[in-house]
């Protein structure tokens, strides 16, 4: 239940990639690139604020002959959208190879990129792999009794007051309620389905239209309340009320436990605010915006601690556990509170409830290789 979106973290500097030209081409046919990886001398480690790199051979990449690049490729491109410095160069080709056979792109990879090991100058190259997804729920416009749960946008003055008012204290004192009347953007039925959202940072509403459509827009992270975030799965163990922090276990606790939500819900005095964004036809393909400011994309994406990896870096991830087993490129694009250390990662799923499920059970061993261009 690791919380990947949230504000952006200032990790490197932001560029716009030039646009490709009509028939751009790689400095020489794809096929021909020499490829002198058992040979060259391997480069110094690196040191960043949170990790080092150490430079492997692509042999030491697990899976990475069978993986089906031209996935990732699309991930790709919209990190081109928004580069950073040392990659943005790399973007016309980028571009060009999302037309190039799968053996071709891995073999420009090759040529143009070193791949390190991500480590932790404490714990080495082991470290934590969880999931996370857009949850799409049933709303409502105005409050009503199967619909008591409002969702809010920032308040006015929010900066004023830091941290601001906690989760309990925006349920239960007439200040905190007054600065909130007004701002509500919708309510929803169940107020776990918010935690849950909140908690994901970004989400699909759904409301019925008179004529009984269906109209979903998206409500992606705005701001919080500057308090610490507390995780509820954790309270329920700490009580020894589950045995494991999942959403199923927590939901099958409150439905025992009806008269315990509010208690378990103010552990976390934690609270996102959203705002609205339209979703055309197009957007309903892409996740969220995350951190890097382009669309995730499921099974491609994940949310990194930026000072580790810095964001729109692509990345060799590696997880072998009970839920899923995972050797594939992916690329670095969000962040969030519980997304820290070294080697950690949070792993865009998608969106509805079946992508919920996965991210929920989501906990196993992980490793990482950043891939860097060469000088």
């Amino acid at each position: 239940m690791a919380c990947a979106s949230g504000p952006p973290v200032p990790s490197q500097p932001v560029v716009t990639a030039p646009p490709a030209p009509a028939r751009a081409t790689v400095t020489a046919p794809i096929d021909a690139l020499p490829v002198d990886d058992d040979i060259a001398e391997l480069p110094p480690v690196r040191q960043q604020a949170k990790s080092l790199w150490v430079p492997v051979r692509w042999a030491d990449l697990p899976g990475f002959d069978d993986d089906a690049l031209h996935e990732a490729w699309n991930a790709w491109l919209k990190s081109c959208e928004r580069p950073g410095a040392a990659l943005a160069a790399l973007c016309p080709e980028v571009r060009v190879l999302s037309l190039a056979t799968g053996d071709q792109q891995r073999r420009w990879m090759m040529r143009r990129l070193q791949p390190y090991r991500v480590e932790s100058p404490a714990t080495g190259a082991d470290g934590l792999l969880t999931a996370y997804f857009e949850p799409v729920l049933q709303a409502s416009r105005t409050p009503q009794a199967a619909f008591p749960v409002p969702l809010y946008r920032p308040p006015e003055r929010l900066g004023a007051r830091k941290p601001w008012f906690t989760r309990k204290e925006m349920e239960t004192l007439p200040e905190a309620k007054a600065a909130l009347r007004g701002q509500e953007i919708a309510w929803l039925a169940d107020p776990v389905d918010a935690l849950m959202l909140q908690i994901q940072g970004s989400g699909r509403l759904q409301f019925q239209q008179p004529d009984g459509q269906q109209h979903t827009v998206r409500l992606a992270y705005a701001a919080t309340n500057d308090q610490p975030y507390g995780s509820v799965g954790r309270w329920l163990l700490d009580q020894r009320q589950v045995r494991e922090a999942s959403w199923p276990s927590i939901r099958n606790w409150v439905a025992l436990n009806p008269q315990r939500v509010n208690e378990m819900l103010w552990s976390n005095p934690r609270t996102v605010f959203f705002r609205e964004e339209a979703l055309s036809d197009f957007d309903a393909g892409f996740g969220p915006r995350g951190a890097q400011g382009v669309p995730l994309t499921p099974g491609r994406s994940i949310a990194v601690d930026p000072l580790s990896i810095p964001y729109g870096t692509p990345v060799w991830l590696a997880s072998n556990g009970p839920v899923v087993n995972l050797q594939r490129l992916v690329l670095a694009q969000d962040t969030g509170s519980a997304i820290v250390g070294a080697v950690r990662a949070d792993y865009f799923v998608g969106w509805g409830a079946q992508a919920g499920e996965v991210a929920g059970r989501v906990k196993q061993p992980l490793q990482l290789w950043v891939l860097w261009p060469k000088p």
